[in-house]
């Protein structure tokens, strides 16, 4: 984003330069004909917002997507989920206007993640301000895929529990139908969170597509077999470019480990990493050993059993979608950066890499507490017990603190004359005064603390405030959109809140090459 010319190698052209984007057009041309477009649409949940008429000219005017992606979070994850999805709609209206045909925006579930603790939960504010977290219970999954583990009936405590939380606004009833929809008994982690992305975002022209969608697997089956054959060969150019992007002075993302294939198998263990052993292959947890053959029968029998890991993820959509950009947070663009190579290997070409938004939101009752104590957003991100004392020293009056100097100063000049004096009686009084002086600041010091903790008792209403705003802004310490779900808002706005956010993601082209 900086336009840092060591980046630039890494990636397929700035994100801000019309002509990257049209650059790719040759290459996926040749890569999705008709029939191919076709096919691709057919792993796509296409919204009522998008008609035949629009889907047929995808098809017949050489269409292309702007992809972005998530694993699964319950009620929709937190609300970076939400700002990618807004930002990959306002990318492909825009370069639909500059690249001259149809571009679709598409949310990339990824269901085939097997973390179950980053999935099963959402961050929502009650009516007394606390963060709450919501969970779904974990039913026994044993390290196996998303899409794999069926929620069960526990679903209507689970709602009446978010019940509880939401507001009673004219907005509420709406939502929690929505959710009561999305994951009813049998549904699983990945169906409840598709069903909400399009809810939200289908109205806006977003389609959804699953992992584990059998068109998804059925397209992609050879190009993970294809890693399976040449793990080895793969290993060491991932080893080369991430020995250069370390050698630019970046951190890696992703670590390259020694004899790790970029797939995972369904074993004893549940979803498990696979690492060469020889001429065989190794599951990281349960230890199984099997053999290339083998893998090839069990994907042959259960396409679903071989998935592709975090690099490799992305070279999957593009050998199943004509994708012209992809849209992603700040981690997914450093990792990106170590796997241009490895597109190439496979016949493909990185899309262009388009930073989502990001948004702090800030309701007026928040920004009356900021403005009270004239805070930024960043000084809220610190500490609570570093921001309180801070105001509350701010809060001391300026008469005892002006004392408090005064008196420290005194001590400070009587003590070097007395240092000076008793030095000419005897050089070993140094020290005592010395230590008589140091006693006394520290004594002030002491007093100074008692009467910054008086003042926090004074205003711990005014203090109790503050923690309010950090627990909206930055809740737990991080950024708000990382934590906090979006129906905390949507319950408050309605669909207002997107068409807000949708407003203000602007995107601007050609403001420079980078």
């Amino acid at each position: 984003m900086a336009g840092d010319p060591r980046v630039a190698p890494y990636f397929s052209g700035s994100w801000l330069d019309e002509g990257a984007y049209a650059g790719m057009l040759a290459g996926l041309d040749r890569a999705f004909d008709a029939k191919a477009r076709m096919k691709a649409l057919r792993a796509l949940h296409i919204p009522a917002s998008v008609g035949a008429k629009r889907l047929d000219r995808w098809v017949e005017e050489s269409g292309v997507v702007v992809t972005t992606g998530q694993q699964p979070g319950f009620l929709g994850g937190p609300l970076y989920s939400l700002y990618k999805g807004i930002t990959a709609v306002r990318l492909a209206r825009r370069l639909e206007e500059s690249l001259g045909r149809p571009v679709l925006p598409v949310f990339w579930v990824a269901s085939e993640d097997h973390d179950w603790d980053e999935c099963d939960h959402a961050h929502l504010i009650d009516a007394s301000n606390r963060l709450v977290r919501v969970r779904v219970p974990d039913p026994g999954h044993h390290h196996r895929a998303i899409h794999r583990v069926s929620l069960g009936r526990e679903h209507e405590a689970i709602i009446g529990e978010i019940s509880e939380i939401m507001p009673n606004t004219e907005f509420k009833p709406h939502y929690l139908e929505l959710i009561r929809g999305s994951y009813g008994p049998g549904a699983t982690l990945a169906d409840g969170f598709r069903a909400v992305l399009s809810a939200l975002l289908g109205p806006l022209g977003m389609l959804v597509v699953d992992a584990a969608n059998p068109t998804v697997k059925a397209a992609s089956g050879e190009l993970l077999l294809a890693e399976l054959d040449r793990a080895a060969e793969h290993e060491a150019i991932l080893r080369e470019e991430a020995a250069a992007v370390e050698g630019d002075g970046f951190p890696l993302q992703v670590p390259i480990l020694k004899g790790g294939v970029n797939l995972f198998l369904e074993g004893p263990a549940g979803r498990e990493r696979l690492y060469r052993q020889r001429a065989r292959f190794k599951l990281h947890r349960s230890g199984q050993v099997v053999t290339a053959d083998e893998i090839r029968s069990r994907a042959g029998q259960d396409p679903l059993v071989l998935s592709p890991n975090v690099l490799l993820r992305p070279l999957v959509e593009s050998r199943v979608l004509p994708v012209v950009s992809y849209v992603a947070g700040p981690g997914e663009i450093a990792y990106h950066g170590q796997i241009g190579r490895l597109y190439e290997a496979h016949g493909l070409r990185m899309p262009v890499l388009f930073p989502r938004h990001a948004v702090t939101v800030v309701e007026s009752k928040i920004r009356r507490v900021i403005d009270k104590f004239g805070l930024g957003l960043d000084s809220l991100q610190r500490p609570a017990h570093a921001l309180a004392t801070e105001i509350a020293r701010a809060g001391v009056p300026d008469d005892v603190k002006a004392l408090l100097r005064r008196l420290r100063r005194s001590i400070g000049q009587g003590a070097e004359e007395l240092l000076d004096l008793s030095a000419e009686i005897d050089a070993t009084l140094r020290g005592p005064v010395t230590h008589a002086r140091n006693q006394a600041l520290r004594a002030f010091q002491d007093a100074e603390r008692k009467i910054i903790r008086s003042v926090r008792r004074e205003n711990a209403t005014a203090l109790g405030q503050l923690e309010k705003a950090r627990t909206h802004l930055f809740p737990k310490g991080k950024p708000q959109e990382r934590v906090l779900n979006p129906l905390y808002y949507l319950a408050r706005y309605g669909n207002s809140f997107i068409e807000e956010l949708t407003d203000g993601f602007e995107v601007d082209l050609n403001e420079g090459t980078g």
